[in-house]
């Protein structure tokens, strides 16, 4: 017999299989969700996140689309002004710059043009940021540049709780919303509480997470590097120094409060993430804070760890160098503590 509770069940869900769950459920319970894209049917999506799907719920409900961007997602928006509520798929969000038009111009500013009267309940969902040996054209994060953009929501999952919680909320939600994915997670298992396997969990866009509590400097990332920013606070907790990291989970409409709220706590800020580092999202967290109540805490300039100002190179080794890494973290740590 237990002498406390038992402890909650919790089981390792990948990635992928915490998507393809919240697509599975948000199908089932409304009608008029459908998910189109390259490949998501009859192949069970480029990278598996919708395999079974359309056996399930057939030809009407998930769509393959010919190779056209522009065209897909243009029907994905008519059909959100007509009432449905599309899943619009893009292979990588690289391919999305083919149909960029569509979602700013189109879904983004409808509802603002129409004084509200016109909805577009969108989700445009896919991978995003730098993958594995793929070069330049496929390898860039979108997250400062649909950021960027009123009218839309922008979410950056890292884990399966993550993944399946915000996209469970963005499907619902009746704007547009673009999720971004990081297909080197797609494989990864997370653990899973039973809460977050229910068919009503969802998380609130626009909240970020507190994944590990510090006092000494808070680290803010989002998506993948969320990880890299718990295994470096994993070392520097070895040397003395406990980070504060959090997951951001949503980039707009950003949670500044729960990072202000860690910056007068601990004094410090280093920010993570493997876009670019011109006009990113560091960059928009560095100026809030700068215009903020926090910063007459801070008890040194904020730090930023980015990818490297380039196209991203196809040699591995050079990739390696342009994605920030567990040692760029704890070297950016030590600077912001003058360690």
């Amino acid at each position: 017999t237990w002498e406390t509770d038992p402890p909650a069940a919790v089981s390792q869900v990948t990635v992928r299989d915490a998507l393809n769950q919240a697509l599975d459920e948000e199908l089932e319970r409304d009608e008029r969700v459908f998910l189109l894209g390259e490949e998501v049917a009859q192949y069970d999506g480029a990278y598996k996140i919708s395999r079974g799907l359309w056996k399930k719920y057939g030809d009407k409900r998930v769509i393959d689309t010919p190779i056209s961007e522009m065209g897909f997602a243009g029907i994905a928006v008519g059909a959100a002004m007509a009432g449905l509520r599309p899943v619009c798929e893009f292979m990588t969000f690289n391919f999305s710059m083919q149909a960029i038009d569509q979602v700013i111009n189109s879904a983004a500013k409808t509802c603002y043009m129409s004084a509200g009267s016109i909805a577009v309940p969108i989700v445009f969902r896919g991978p995003n940021g730098a993958s594995a040996g793929v070069a330049a054209q496929h390898s860039q994060c979108f997250a400062a540049w649909y950021g960027h953009c009123p009218g839309l929501k922008v979410v950056s999952p890292w884990s399966s709780e993550d993944a399946k919680g915000l996209l469970k909320a963005a499907i619902r939600d009746d704007n547009p919303v673009v999720m971004l994915e990081s297909e080197l997670l797609y494989g990864v298992p997370f653990e899973m509480s039973e809460q977050a396997q229910s068919k009503e969990f969802v998380i609130p866009i626009g909240k970020a997470k507190i994944e590990r509590q510090g006092t000494h400097v808070t680290l803010v990332a989002h998506s993948r590097p969320v990880g890299h920013c718990v295994e470096a606070a994993a070392v520097l907790s070895k040397e003395g120094v406990e980070c504060e990291v959090i997951n951001l989970r949503t980039i707009r409409p950003m949670d500044i409060e729960t990072v202000e709220a860690s910056v007068v706590k601990t004094n410090h800020l280093v920010t993570v993430e493997g876009g670019w580092p011109q006009f990113g999202v560091g960059a928009e967290i560095c100026a809030r804070i700068m215009e903020g109540p926090a910063f007459n805490y801070l008890d040194a300039p904020a730090v930023r760890v980015t990818g490297a100002d380039v196209p991203m190179p196809y040699a591995k080794i050079l990739e390696d160098n342009s994605i920030p890494q567990v040692k760029d973290i704890v070297f950016a740590v030590k600077k912001a503590l003058n360690m």
